[in-house]
């Protein structure tokens, strides 16, 4: 079965794909606009009942949350395509650990920039003071990461992974529309793993893909 995602034109259903990409499993994309509101139509509702993206379907099988649907490929298909988990227990638990720091320290910063800067005024009233607010956190993540990045390759050794990958979606954001690519930039370290994971072929396929 062709592996359904919907919602392909935002970051998190990004996530997604290049998961997809890299594991080497077809796909097939549904639009799913924010903005006017489909994410709130009943029938988008049944598959995701808090109106959120993404989603996917696989066969009979439906499953929301990204960093939830990229575990699941990542171990279904672990032996196909780019090994995302790590080859040992400790690898893994490396991986499952700067995933969550991705999700709980990296990206609630980022995302109120993107949505207060891209977003404005759609879903909220930009606000300066949150915007300042969060790029000074988001900096003090990205300084523990330039100390973790200037001792291995990839956030979780030396081996691109998960953990990695999902990080580039919402950092193409933040150097991109956001406008705040000097935060990459001008850490060493961090602006060589940047360079290095957005150059994957994979993600240049999903940007293809996605315009």
């Amino acid at each position: 079965m062709v592996v359904k995602v919907y919602g392909p034109a935002y970051a998190s259903p990004k996530r997604v794909l290049l998961c997809l990409v890299e594991k080497e499993i077809e796909f097939e994309t549904v639009p799913v606009d924010l903005i006017a509101g489909e994410n709130l139509n009943p029938d988008f509702l049944k598959l995701q009942p808090f109106g959120s993206l993404p989603v996917i379907q696989d066969g009979d099988y439906t499953l929301f949350e990204s960093r939830a649907i990229i575990r699941y490929y990542a171990e279904k298909y672990k032996s196909q395509g780019t090994d995302l988990l790590g080859k040992t227990l400790e690898d893994q638990g490396l991986v499952n650990q700067w995933l969550e720091v991705e999700a709980h320290n990296y990206h609630p910063p980022l995302n109120n920039l993107v949505l207060h800067i891209m977003f404005s005024p759609h879903f909220v009233t930009r606000n300066e003071q949150v915007i300042k607010e969060n790029e000074e956190k988001l900096a003090k993540v990205l300084d523990i990461y330039e100390d973790r990045l200037s001792k291995s390759k990839y956030l979780a050794g030396d081996f691109f992974s998960l953990a990695d990958l999902s990080h580039i979606p919402f950092t193409n954001y933040l150097v991109g529309p956001v406008g705040k690519g000097y935060m990459i930039k001008e850490r060493k370290h961090v602006s060589a793993w940047w360079d290095d994971i957005s150059s994957r072929p994979s993600w240049l396929k999903v940007l293809e893909i996605c315009k």
